[in-house]
């Protein structure tokens, strides 16, 4: 199989340790996936152990010999977030990237309808998960020669619509999190720029196999199958730090 890395033995992932959070849901699934074909040594988390098992067990099963663990953490808690990355970086020596998969979406059927209760939730799921795995990953990233930070999130944060004022102001602050993030890597580097980069992927929405059978007339347009966004994440790090670092990389149109 062909890939945005080269091959599957000898990539730039090859080796690599990368966490993945939200790693349970169907993205989180393909990119596990991905990053075992990769060679990567792959730590899941997720809220859900079921989930994240299922998950964890699937990689481990398509990719023989791939190491994939699973780690149920509370990344509302930032010790606990903390004592992951710490447990991560001991048992495997290093930490080369933090994948941030944790989603969520609520909205209204228009502006006057919102509801402030969504954004007590999506502030929680979309921006404080944000906020702690950049901190507990901050240190262990740097350490690595090829760290890489990734939030995926979506158009909506540039062109917020009325019934999604909750959801699209949450994503724009996790993106200026992540974007604060990526200014201390290149402060970190010096004149010779940063050997570690903080991007973001951008998506209108994620659609994948079980909604296209749900939905078997729908269109989906504009949607990017998780199967692309696994390969985009991969792809990542084929990519020197000082060209990632501090970048929105549209997998849709922009808005």
């Amino acid at each position: 199989m062909t890939s945005s890395i080269g091959n599957s033995n000898g990539g730039s992932l090859e080796g690599a340790v990368v966490a993945v959070a939200g790693a349970g849901g169907p993205a989180g699934r393909a990119t596990l996936l991905r990053l075992a074909e990769a060679g990567a040594i792959v730590v899941g988390s997720d809220a859900n152990p079921a989930r994240l098992a299922e998950a964890v067990d699937a990689a481990r099963y398509a990719h023989g010999g791939a190491t994939v663990t699973g780690d149920t953490v509370d990344l509302l808690d930032l010790d606990a977030t903390r004592e992951w990355a710490d447990k991560t970086e001991k048992e495997f020596g290093r930490i080369d990237g933090m994948v941030h998969l944790v989603g969520g979406w609520r909205g209204s059927a228009t502006f006057a309808e919102t509801d402030l209760a969504d954004w007590d939730l999506l502030e929680k799921l979309l921006i404080r998960t944000v906020q702690h795995t950049s901190l507990a990953f901050q240190a262990p990233l740097q350490r690595s020669d090829r760290g890489r930070y990734l939030l995926i999130s979506a158009a909506g944060a540039s062109k917020p619509t009325a019934g999604n004022a909750a959801y699209s102001a949450s994503k724009a602050a996790a993106e200026a999190w992540t974007l604060a993030l990526a200014d201390a890597f290149r402060k970190a580097g010096g004149e010779e720029g940063p050997r570690t980069a903080a991007a973001i992927l951008v998506v209108k929405a994620l659609v994948h196999d079980a909604m296209r059978a749900e939905r078997p007339n729908a269109k989906f347009a504009g949607f990017t199958d998780v199967k692309e966004l696994a390969e985009a994440i991969a792809g990542v790090w084929d990519q020197p730090a000082s060209e990632v670092n501090g970048q929105r990389l549209w997998l849709t149109p922009k808005p």
